[in-house]
């Protein structure tokens, strides 16, 4: 067996499942109803904002704010990056929690494949699915670009930062479900440090201060620049860094439960 090949097997699990279809149909449906309300608005504000000197556009106000809600201040909750905080702990938590609980771990240590390659093909799969989820979320402002005019260096630079974020996400769901006896657990281990990696500066930014190794530790700080379409090395180390630790931690986790047997 080799790497690719545990990543078939976790993608043929994801897409047979009808969870994974259930969580998909749910959040672009949620995504397409933000979308029409963001548009509905952005129409309605259209006159006022034509006058403006370099006033937001259609790209700002509509196609990055289907990003996320609370990193752009959009009035509307849930965008891509909040729904991931809910829909990435349900895709990852029977990544390997239930291979432990059903007694088939040590079918995979015995396939000779090191525990690194095992974590990372299940890691692999999980990002390809992440990646065609936002691929999916992404045609859906996209589909009005021949009525309008999109920046699409921006929205480059916001879709690098959204599926950078949901790299990260997906590693500490994989670390997690490396962790966890039990596939509830591990999803609710997920959302509890997504959402710590998220709001980690939120008392600092309460008190003012906005730079920090507090703030640096959130994703949201570094996440804010991408979808500002500011494209920065140091943005993109963090979101690097932080998938390495993830599956690091999870590497370390199989490689202790091969040692045990």
């Amino acid at each position: 067996m080799t790497l690719f090949a545990v990543t078939r097997l976790e993608l043929r699990r994801l897409f047979v499942r009808p969870l994974g279809w259930i969580i998909a149909a749910l959040a672009l449906a949620e995504l397409g109803w933000r979308f029409a309300l963001l548009l509905q608005i952005f129409l309605l504000n259209q006159v006022r904002l034509a006058a403006l000197p370099d006033g937001p556009g259609y790209t700002d106000l509509v196609a990055v704010r289907m990003d996320s809600s609370l990193i752009t201040g959009s009035p509307l909750p849930f965008g891509v990056i909040e729904l991931a905080l809910l829909v990435v702990p349900l895709l990852t938590m029977s990544t390997l929690a239930s291979e432990r609980n059903a007694g088939t771990l040590p079918l995979l240590f015995a396939s000779g494949l090191s525990s690194a390659q095992i974590l990372l093909g299940k890691y692999l799969a999980v990002l390809i699915w992440l990646a065609l989820w936002l691929l999916l979320a992404l045609a859906i402002p996209i589909s009005l670009a021949h009525g309008t005019s999109l920046d699409w260096g921006k929205l480059a630079a916001a879709t690098l930062g959204t599926f950078l974020a949901l790299a990260v996400l997906g590693a500490i769901g994989v670390a997690c479900s490396a962790f966890a006896s039990h596939p509830a657990v591990a999803a609710v281990a997920t959302l509890m440090a997504g959402l710590a990696l998220n709001c980690v500066n939120l008392g600092a930014q309460m008190a003012g201060v906005s730079n920090g190794f507090v703030n640096w530790l959130a994703m949201s700080t570094h996440q804010e620049n991408l979808l500002r379409g500011l494209v920065s090395s140091a943005d993109i180390t963090w979101f690097l860094l932080a998938i390495a630790v993830a599956l690091a931690l999870g590497t370390q986790r199989l490689a202790a439960d091969r040692e045990r047997g």
